[in-house]
């Protein structure tokens, strides 16, 4: 069955995440929120200004209404929000958010999507930045309350952690893998506060937490030691979340190399949090990663990816957490075939791990239409040199109309085949996971 438009599964209730016909359909909207102006082009990177979300919200959440979803995960830029510190508009979240609750949508609320208030000089490394985030997503649950149970704290903590204190695209703009681990080390607290904060407002709310998620392979025994390294870094963020980075974990004297504390890492450890439910962002274009040494230096290539790329993703975030996985974003870039042949790779991976017991419990279709491509902050070329053909609308000349592909009438098909395509999930020896 597919889950009824009229209810959110709440914290109490996880267990049906893993009963064998539960599967949760999803889309979402690109929400990149960078609104600190880049210092040569002075472009921001809102992307719901970019693709003229803000202007069509109505109608795109009626487009989204037509899949036959049930949630939808939708971020809300924290910058409008709250403008300043003390004052908070909630105009624009309060309306797109009802009207995805009388489509019978529920949301999965990305609290912070990359950026955060100018206000904040120094984004995730002012010292302030954890108590400021929970404080936020505090004011967004009690607004909320009753009303929507699944929330996000911070999206691709990894990812930020790589644009914002690896190579300087995003404030703060640090560089190297010192600035790496400052970032990463105060989204983790601020994830770790954030969770509990949402939980004393209300106890019923589903933290589901989001991460880019990669594979790394080589046949080059000197390319081995970066791919044990790569696929380590994958879990960095839900390990220090979870409690998960000890001593004795392949990571951890690398962290202390590279900055963080002691009292930072105990920190984590003695406020530990674990999440509801694991979301992985996964693409084929990206997220398959052959590694080999050429010439002294490392080389990545991507080959596309497919369903075992899928079924590796999924399955290695179960078993190293225990926790039901979810899709939260996936789609492939390129001609409407490609898309749709993407959508059926990705749930027939999605099929076979159910099949074996794998709790994987909803897919995302992310993002619902074009994006823009972030390199557009920091150039100067047209908009619509940056929109990438990944949704299932595309969006078309200069008022971005939404065209609809033939990949929107598959997922519509596929989304109501529900279990007659992702197949209902086998227990494995002993049952399935206790997630309550």
């Amino acid at each position: 069955m597919v889950v009824s438009r009229a209810e959110a599964i709440p914290r109490s209730q996880l267990s049906r995440l893993t009963e064998p016909a539960t599967f949760l359909w999803a889309a979402g909207i690109e929400d990149t929120f960078v609104f600190n102006p880049h210092e040569v082009t002075g472009r921001i990177l809102d992307e719901y200004d970019l693709t003229k979300h803000y202007d069509r919200w109505r109608e795109d959440l009626d487009l989204m209404g037509t899949l036959g979803v049930s949630y939808a995960r939708y971020g809300i830029p924290w910058y409008r929000i709250q403008p300043e510190k003390g004052r908070w508009d909630w105009t624009f979240a309060d309306a797109a958010l009802e009207k995805m609750l009388e489509l019978g949508i529920h949301p999965i609320v990305d609290l912070i999507h990359y950026g955060t208030p100018a206000w904040m000089e120094r984004s995730f490394l002012d010292p302030d930045f954890p108590d400021y985030m929970a404080e936020y997503a505090v004011a967004v649950a009690q607004r909320y309350k009753g009303q929507i149970r699944w929330y996000t704290p911070l999206n691709e903590p990894r990812i930020t952690a790589h644009y914002c204190g690896r190579i300087g695209w995003w404030p703060p703009n640090a560089f190297g893998w010192k600035g790496f681990v400052a970032v990463m080390m105060a989204c983790a607290k601020g994830i770790a506060l954030t969770d509990r904060a949402l939980g004393e407002v209300d106890a019923e709310i589903v933290r589901l937490h989001v991460d880019a998620t990669e594979t790394y392979e080589t046949t080059d025994p000197l390319a081995q030691p970066e791919v044990d390294f790569r696929r380590e870094l994958i879990y960095l963020a839900t390990d220090l979340v979870s409690g998960n980075m000890t001593e004795d974990r392949p990571l951890y004297p690398w962290l202390r190399k590279f900055g963080a504390k002691d009292s930072d890492l105990d920190w984590l450890s003695e406020n530990a949090v674990v999440p509801d439910v694991i979301g992985a962002n996964m693409y084929p274009m990206f997220s398959r990663r052959e590694v080999s040494r050429q010439g002294g230096r490392t080389k990545f290539r991507a080959p596309y990816g497919d369903r075992e790329m899928v079924k590796e993703i999924c399955r290695g975030f179960h078993e190293r957490y225990g926790r039901p996985v979810m899709i939260s974003e996936t789609a492939s870039r390129g001609s409407v075939g490609r898309r749709v042949d993407w959508l059926h790779e990705s749930v027939a991976g999605v099929a076979e791990l159910r099949a074996e017991g794998v709790p994987v419990v909803g897919y995302t279709w992310w993002p619902m239409f074009s994006l823009i491509t972030w390199a557009y902050r920091q150039k100067v070329a047209p908009l619509h040199d940056y929109i990438v053909p990944m949704g299932l609308w595309d969006l078309r000349g200069d008022d971005l109309e939404r065209v609809e592909t033939r990949a929107v009438a598959e997922y519509r098909r596929v989304v109501a085949e529900d279990h007659g395509r992702v197949g209902l999930l086998r227990p494995r020896a002993g049952g399935v996971p206790n997630v309550s």
